[in-house]
């Protein structure tokens, strides 16, 4: 070591004397522990475990999900079903054209998770959800006569596509279980309708067709000379009957449960079905009329049916509607002076529109962002409406737009609603539940855990009694017993969820009791206990103010890992049936609803999001309560 100067040892001297020792040779002379406060050990300590870093992380991300995640989604709502959208797994491919078709579009047409184009050179293509179900089939892979043929015109229905070649050969292909295409035994399946033998071993004339429209299970085909082709699924359409066979019609269309046509007259929408569809309004928000006092001698020239409305295209150019709208639609967008649709489509639930200035509009059912017309399009001369999209395309055939449904992320359930979605509702519902029910059994464990610790004897007796009796209850059946006479009585979901609550709490509190009357019994020993009492200070002020203060820390740590066994009782609970029920969603009814052999080995994704949601936040919960309590005992191996 180099020695000072003996002028740098007596600065150093006159230093210490009037200014005392610096830190610097206390360090170089002893080891001196730096002096922290408890709560700043502990956060050192926490920091320390990166693994608990990690959870704590993870759980904070989940908190802001589930909270946060509700308010960025307000078009969510716990009831909503779409039964063209069933069990698509996760997906981001419903609005990507493919490349080779883009600068060539001819037609584009959808019913449900799949789209059929065709491109100006004859070639086919088909995008978005092609797997169809549990049968196996593929309906992307397009059977090699059609890539062999140049086609003219396609349509694809919820399962099936038809496709007309320009020599006017009929191809159909996907699903044909129940009538979609090919022949049928009637005396064998009354219910079905064969696809016509002219169309199955001879052509047609192409330039003749007025119409290639496909429905559920169904498929028309309407000739210029009002010839219908009409085959399918009987119990799909309540009224096809009145369509067999007729040849006076010059539009079709295919509603959910219903067939749409009007014939040359065009002065009623036809449906074979007295009362429906015979109230006409000329904007979805107004109030409807009697056909004939709205048509006022104006002539219906085209029709387009949704799933529950339909449009009617008059010979002055304007629209009406007729039908059912869900108050959540959008009504459509008022025209300029002078402007007219030259053009109208139709999807599952939405409309739209070409009109003569260029401009592109949509309206209807907007829940799946079907009517956001993106801006900047421009020679626009032709569109075309999916299931939940729409494409616009310019003179030289180019894509130039398209906007709707892109997919899910995390796939749909049997009743057509986004996974993604309700693991978010589900989740703010599973974790409010473990909180509030943490909440009700900490104060009552807190409170007859430090009353039977600090006053002991016949009290301690008594309240350990009313404990082990609570413990002694067999959790899971009790609860479930109780659910089920709470869904056999006449009150509502929240005040059922409410008492789901309070269920949880009043049963979970004894091992906390437990453990706060250890705690205090050790306590209660200390002298600023003895001093307390010397003082006069009241009894339960030493007990709730003295004492539990300074057993907090353990008691935090109890309430992080009850919370993790709170939510997994409710979910364990809405798992079996006897929590919350559909169609409000927590994460445990949405295993329950995935509790399926088919679901389990055919559509995983309705099981494998929840229950990794629920496996890693209850691990991560779990994590941070176990490192919690070792940082908090100063007596654990800082280095386990």
């Amino acid at each position: 070591m180099k020695k000072r100067g003996f002028f740098a040892t007596v600065g150093n001297w006159f230093k210490r004397a009037f200014f005392g020792g610096s830190k610097e040779l206390a360090d170089a002379s002893m080891d001196v522990e730096e002096i922290v406060s408890p709560i700043k050990q502990i956060w050192r300590g926490f920091l320390e475990r990166k693994l608990a870093v990690a959870a704590a992380c993870v759980v904070i991300a989940m908190f802001l999900i589930v909270f946060i995640g509700p308010f960025f989604m307000p078009k969510y709502y716990d009831s909503y079903t779409e039964v063209t959208q069933k069990n698509v797994p996760p997906t981001s491919s419903m609005l990507s054209v493919p490349r080779a078709m883009k600068n060539q579009v001819r037609c584009i047409d959808s019913y449900g998770s799949f789209t059929v184009g065709v491109s100006d050179e004859g070639e086919t293509f088909v995008w978005g959800t092609t797997k169809l179900g549990t049968t196996g089939i593929d309906i992307g892979k397009i059977p090699e006569e059609v890539k062999n043929d140049k086609i003219a015109i396609a349509a694809a229905g919820i399962d099936h596509i038809v496709a007309v070649s320009e020599a006017g050969k009929v191809y159909t292909w996907g699903h044909g279980g129940l009538g979609q295409f090919g022949y049928f035994d009637p005396a064998k399946y009354p219910n079905i309708i064969s696809e016509p033998e002219e169309l199955m071993n001879g052509t047609i004339d192409v330039s003749n067709i007025r119409k290639l429209t496909c429905g559920y299970q169904c498929s028309a085909i309407l000739m210029n000379d009002g010839t219908l082709y009409l085959w399918g699924n009987k119990n799909t359409y309540q009224n096809i009957e009145k369509f067999i066979g007729r040849d006076d019609l010059i539009d079709i269309d295919f509603t959910l449960n219903y067939i749409v046509g009007l014939t040359e007259a065009g002065n009623q929408i036809v449906t074979g079905t007295r009362g429906l569809y015979d109230q006409y309004r000329g904007n979805i928000n107004e109030k409807p009329l009697p056909s004939r006092e709205y048509l006022a001698g104006r002539k219906i020239i085209a029709i387009y049916g949704t799933s529950n409305n339909v449009c009617a295209e008059l010979d002055d150019g304007s629209l009406c509607f007729a039908g059912d709208f869900p108050s959540n639609s959008i009504p459509m967008p008022a025209l300029h002076a002078g402007e007219k649709f030259l053009e109208v489509c139709s999807g599952t639930y939405h409309y739209t529109g070409l009109t003569s200035e260029g401009r592109v509009l949509s309206w209807g059912g907007n829940t799946l962002d079907q009517t956001l017309v993106p801006e900047g399009m421009t020679d626009v001369e032709k569109i075309y409406a999916g299931a939940f999209q729409s494409y616009a395309v310019n003179s030289n055939h180019e894509l130039v737009g398209k906007w709707g449904l892109k997919g899910y992320f995390f796939g749909t359930d049997t009743y057509g609603a986004d996974i993604f979605q309700r693991i978010i509702q589900g989740g703010k519902m599973t974790m409010t539940i473990g909180a509030v029910a943490v909440i009700i059994s900490s104060i009552i464990g807190i409170i007859v855990g430090c009353i039977s610790g600090y006053f002991g004897g016949k009290v301690d007796l008594l309240l350990m009694r009313v404990t082990e009796i609570f413990a002694a209850i067999p959790f899971l059946p009790f609860a479930m017993i109780l659910s089920s006479i709470m869904a056999q009585s006449d009150i509502s979901e929240n005040k059922k969820i409410y008492l789901l609550m309070v269920i949880l709490g009043v049963l979970t509190w004894t091992g906390l009791a437990r453990m706060v009357r250890g705690q205090v019994l050790a306590a209660r020993e200390n002298e600023y206990v003895v001093a307390a009492k010397a003082m006069g200070v009241k009894e339960f002020t030493i007990a709730f103010k003295h004492i539990l203060p300074n057993i907090i820390s353990i008691i935090f740590v109890s309430l992080t890992l009850d919370f993790a066994t709170c939510m997994l009782t409710e979910s364990s609970l809405s798992y079996l049936g006897f929590g919350v029920t559909y169609p409000r969603p927590t994460w445990g009814n949405m295993l329950s609803g995935a509790n399926n052999a088919t679901i389990i080995k055919n559509f995983w994704w309705q099981w494998v999001f929840t229950s990794l949601f629920l496996a890693i936040t209850c691990i991560c919960i779990n994590i941070v309560g176990d490192t919690l309590r070792d940082v908090m005992d100063p007596k654990s191996d800082r280095d386990k």
